[in-house]
């Protein structure tokens, strides 16, 4: 937006504020405020405060009218990278004022101070790896995805006794034993060489990035509670066998991700040993112990500190020196030697636990080890202002994280689709635009589904009763097929959203095939191979192929014409050369549109669609329906 908007100042429009959005440090940033010529304004100042630090007042010099309007304008040269706070004050014949944020980045005249304006600044001379963000991720759960030969009770130091499935299609092991606990210990036999086996499927879905769940050694088959972060889980395979797995998705294209744990290990590990079932001396056993000083202990052996409360997860002080040296400093350490192997990155698991000068150390030295090494962070919510712990985080600062999970997306996309309005999805995108860097912003992991979340199609289908429904009810639960039926639109509809929204859209493995299923452990079964949804699976595939066509998607400016119609959400994906229109009606009845343009393409249905008179193109949405138009030409 470059037009002077109607309020005195808007933080979206070019009119009032350059760069938009996250700044370059040492670079000025230049703000320009807008206020009536009826008003009176006088002696304006614009505040600027470093997060935590005193503000400091900018003087705005007059510049003229412009219109019925004053100019006032002032330059702020941030020093350094960090998170920054701004506002303005001026004075009126009633009095002094303040100039504070509003929605959508629309100030708001108050007596008193409001909501200030965030500025985040970055450091110019890092940049996160492109590859991630203009490619299609698929996440798979290790144990669940597929497996080349019947699983076999694995051997060797520090296994325990594990429940093994034959029938691929059981149901995960859900109710909990006679002592109460879910122990997760029941295993489905998932391999990697059975993903060596699906990279054609992978290669036709124009997947660039595999990113796994846990593949270490562990007791518990989500293995989030790492045993041996060395030893790849023996029921999964060999170190021979990543390797393998790294160079063939290497010919395709493919690269690899995988998941750090590091701000836990497990009960049963090398490093806690607390059944003993590993040769070394754990923690647990010996204050001798090399690994004692990693774990706080309130009370040794049995009272210590563990990841929300939960004792099989023992958690470990991350400034410790030596476990740094062992995660990521030495040059054999657990970051660099599996990017050696083959590895392209790393995901972080709860991120906004760990310290962080843990992860610029872990980022540092992942790229040292593959200067394009990616570093994503899990976080759940805005990123660039997350305060975890009482501390205020510096993620996008430059040396942190490369990327974090879009769990903002995912959360505003199910929310419109389930009743919420197109603006409000509009504008919690558009506040993550402004607030994250740009290079982020178009390298975020997408997703609609994850381990952790209820599958999509099931979250879209089912009733406000049925989420009340008790476990075993919810284990057996299947949508009905009249409400199949909407779920799988809306399904595509949400896919839609998120493979057109800058950043790499991210299949959790099953999503594309139909897969149904509440929480932990029903959002883990296995991929239904052979039985797949063949119109859902078809339609990511034709998703997947203008996702892996389009310089537009990967590269293209986003901008939202929001308002029209609160169910109909429309967003354009544009470069210099080529022009998407992206309309998605989430209502049961059709929503008429006109879209400026001489001839249109619908790149999910081949339809065409022609002007027919001087206002552009008038076209119906039909229910549940989105389009993904190439348009050419302007009526105007």
């Amino acid at each position: 937006m470059n037009h002077i908007p109607e309020c005195m100042f808007h933080s979206r429009s070019l009119a009032c504020k350059k760069p938009y959005g996250a700044s370059p440090a040492g670079e000025p940033v230049e703000f320009t405020v807008y206020p009536r010529r009826e008003h009176s304004v006088s002696r304006l100042t614009l505040w600027v405060e470093e997060d935590g630090q005193q503000a400091a007042a900018y003087p705005m010099r007059w510049f003229g009218l412009v219109g019925a309007r004053d100019r006032y304008c002032a330059s702020f040269t941030p020093p350094h990278s960090g998170l920054y706070w701004y506002w303005f004050t001026f004075d009126t014949a009633d009095g002094p004022r303040f100039c504070a944020r509003g929605y959508g980045g629309r100030s708001e005249v108050l007596d008193s101070m409001g909501d200030r304006y965030q500025l985040t600044v970055y450091d110019p001379a890092y940049q996160p790896p492109r590859w991630f963000g203009e490619g299609i991720t698929y996440n798979i759960f290790p144990d669940r995805f597929c497996r080349d030969r019947e699983p076999v009770q694995p051997e060797g130091e520090g296994i325990a006794p594990r429940v093994l499935h034959e029938n691929w299609d059981d149901l995960p092991v859900y109710r909990p034993d006679e002592h109460g606990e879910i122990l997760n210990n029941d295993f489905f036999g998932g391999t990697l060489r059975g993903v060596m086996e699906k990279l054609d499927y992978l290669e036709s879905l124009h997947v660039q990035t595999i990113y796994f769940n846990p593949i270490f050694q562990a007791y518990s088959n989500h293995r989030y509670d790492t045993g041996d972060y060395n030893r790849i889980d023996p029921l999964l395979g060999s170190e021979e066998d990543f390797k393998t797995l790294c160079e063939q998705a290497k010919k395709r294209g493919m690269r690899v991700v995988l998941d750090g744990v590091f701000n836990h290990t497990g009960y049963d590990s090398r490093y806690f040993n607390g059944h003993g079932r590993y040769d070394s001396l754990g923690a647990h056993q010996s204050k001798d112990s090399p690994y004692y000083p990693w774990f706080d202990f309130s009370e040794w052996p049995d009272k210590y500190g563990s990841w929300w409360g939960i004792y099989t997860l023992p958690q470990v002080n991350e400034h410790n020196e030596d476990y740094q040296n062992y995660i990521f400093r030495d040059a054999d350490s657990v970051v660099r030697r599996w990017l050696r192997l083959g590895a392209s990155g790393w995901r972080l698991d709860v991120a906004d636990e760990l310290p962080d000068d843990f992860i610029a150390g872990l980022n540092a030295a992942a790229k040292k080890e593959k200067p394009d090494a990616l570093v994503i962070g899990e976080v759940w919510e805005d990123a660039s202002n997350k305060i975890a712990y009482s501390e205020r985080r510096r993620y996008f600062g430059g040396g942190e994280l490369d990327s974090v999970m879009n769990y903002p997306l995912r959360d505003a996309i199910l929310a419109y689709l389930n009743g919420g309005t197109a603006e409000h999805f509009a504008e919690t995108m558009e506040t993550l635009r402004e607030n994250y860097p740009r290079a982020v912003f178009y390298n975020l992991m997408n997703i609609i589904g994850t381990h952790d979340t209820a599958r999509a199609l099931t979250i879209l289908g089912v009733s406000s009763a049925e989420w009340k429904m008790n476990r075993d009810e919810r284990a057996h639960y299947t949508l009905p097929p009249e409400r199949l039926d909407s779920a799988k639109r809306r399904l595509r509809l949400a896919a839609v959203i998120q493979f057109t929204m800058p950043g790499s859209p991210t299949i959790y493995y099953g999503d594309e095939a139909g897969r149904q299923g509440f929480e932990d452990p029903f959002n883990r079964r296995t991929y239904p191979w052979g039985a797949e949804d063949r119109e859902i699976l078809a339609f990511y595939r034709r998703l997947c192929e203008i996702h892996a066509d389009s310089d537009t998607l990967a590269h293209g400016e986003l901008r939202f014409d929001t308002g029209e119609n609160d169910a109909l959400l429309r967003y354009e994906r544009t470069t210099e050369h080529s022009r998407l229109v992206v309309l998605v009606n989430r209502s049961r009845q059709e929503v008429k549109t006109n879209v400026n343009a001489l001839y249109a393409l619908d790149l999910l249905t081949n339809t065409e669609f022609d002007c027919t008179g001087g206002n552009g193109i008038e076209l119906a949405v039909p229910a549940e329906t989105a389009y993904l138009l190439r348009c050419f030409g302007s009526a105007e």
